[in-house]
């Protein structure tokens, strides 16, 4: 639910220090979500340079079944997140953001209460490829990014997107 990006920075690289923090919190709230957006392209991607045309990591988009919520805001709690209220506050009832400031950088968690199709990859479960493009216009707004554009022809053609070097791949 982040605003879009700034295509004039699309060939930058996104800080490194920032992604590994981000990276460290998705995995260890891993058991009980199911990752969505930039984080879950990444995942289902090979080894890459990360740039900011291939996929967005301004927020971690995160989908937790309606039952396993009252579970993980403790967890949230305790690894030092607060809730920030967002213009979304008032018109829905599935939508938290939670947020945490500290010497290892900023992590803003975008929380989805719904249950979504998912597969496991790289050790952690992300939205099934299909399904993660319908929430782009809706509730991602990055669907010009590479991994996004990608994953539609791979899609389109009846070829899964996970592990596919095109998700990371340059436009020519």
């Amino acid at each position: 639910m982040g605003d879009p990006r700034n295509p004039k920075r699309a060939d930058e690289p996104w800080n490194p220090e920032r992604l590994r923090v981000s990276e460290a919190e998705v995995r260890a709230l891993a058991p009980w979500v199911t990752v969505s957006g930039g984080w879950a392209w990444h995942f289902m991607a090979p080894p890459h340079e990360e740039l900011k045309l291939f996929h967005d990591h301004k927020d971690v988009d995160l989908f937790v079944e309606p039952s396993r919520f009252p579970e993980l805001v403790p967890v949230l709690t305790a690894r030092g997140y607060h809730r920030i209220w967002t213009r979304f506050d008032a018109t829905s009832t599935h939508f938290y953001r939670y947020a945490r400031h500290d010497e290892g950088g900023k992590v803003i968690l975008d929380v989805f209460v719904r249950r979504v199709p998912s597969v496991e990859v790289n050790g952690v479960r992300v939205v099934d490829p299909a399904t993660l493009l319908t929430f782009y216009g809706d509730i991602h707004s990055t669907e010009d990014c590479v991994s996004v554009l990608a994953a539609r022809r791979l899609l389109a053609g009846g070829h899964s997107p996970i592990g596919r070097a095109e998700l990371v791949t340059r436009p020519h």
